[in-house]
């Protein structure tokens, strides 16, 4: 088995031999543990965090509202809210393999890291303001008891006419007043990309997108027909000299998260001296 990738100029040299079809878009996440996190969305992750998803969603609401006053649509919301770490289900990506590298090796030093990379078709990117993004993005609103009893088997005026969908209609008009009653059930379903505005820096700064999950959605660990998926390994040893590296091309904790408290920790870390604890 392969050490895995110990260089940024390797990393780069891998990247661009990776081809892609004209049709698809490139973009990239790191794990820093290549065992331990898998691509699922973080409100996913356990049966209790599924079910309490509108209870956080209305909590983080009430309880920072000033934050939220520019949102315009529950997808903005819930990026501000991934943004603050409430578990959502959107899941980050990048367009700057860099970007992803860095998160591949910024933390689990004991760990073998990973980058990956995928390639989505065309059809699967959507803007921020897509209705698709829309019906998807409000399913955040609805309870757990409503999102079990939608039946995807109706179609058409059946399943539109179902009281969970009239329920999501609601939350849909809430930001798009033109928005007709029809639902495409299989859009409820799906995985889609959505490139978001530019809103903050954090999102400017890691060139950041984001893949977002629909009821039950599932991203197969191997990709599918739509959003393709390879794995470039990063060795755990070498995960500090890469650091190293992308700090000397601006990619460290300062860049990565613009804050003044990172780029304070960062400045205290970089003129500290290395024996002092």
């Amino acid at each position: 088995m392969s050490k895995g990738i110990t260089s940024v100029e390797g990393f780069v040299r891998k990247v661009f031999k990776i081809a892609k079809a004209g049709e698809e878009t490139l973009f990239y996440r790191g794990h820093s543990n290549r065992d331990k996190y898998k691509l699922q969305p973080a409100i996913f992750r356990t049966p209790e965090e599924r079910a309490a998803e509108p209870i956080m969603f209305r909590e983080l609401l009430i309880a920072n509202a000033p934050d939220f006053r520019d949102d315009a649509s529950t997808f903005e919301k819930l990026v501000r809210m991934q943004h603050y770490s409430l578990p959502t289900r959107l899941l980050d990506i990048s367009t700057n393999p860099l970007v992803a590298l860095y998160f591949a090796c910024k933390s689990s030093p004991d760990n073998t890291g990973e980058v990956i990379r995928f390639a989505v078709n065309h059809e699967y990117i959507k803007f921020f303001d897509s209705d698709t993004a829309s019906c998807i993005s409000n399913l955040a609103q609805l309870s757990q008891n409503d999102k079990v009893a939608i039946d995807f088997t109706k179609a058409g005026t059946d399943f539109n006419s179902q009281e969970a969908i009239r329920k999501l209609l609601h939350f849909i008009k809430e930001e798009k007043p033109y928005f007709t009653d029809t639902i495409i059930p299989d859009d409820l379903r799906r995985i889609i990309c959505i490139r978001g505005k530019l809103s903050n820096t954090r999102i400017v700064s890691q060139s950041g997108a984001f893949l977002i999950f629909g009821l039950n959605a599932e991203l197969p660990e191997e990709g599918d027909d739509d959003i393709k998926i390879e794995r470039l390994t990063i060795s755990a040893q070498a995960k500090p000299k890469i650091l190293e590296e992308l700090d000397t091309l601006a990619l460290n904790e300062s860049t990565i998260f613009p804050y003044i408290e990172n780029s304070a920790r960062y400045i205290a870390t970089k003129y500290r001296p290395k024996n002092k604890m």
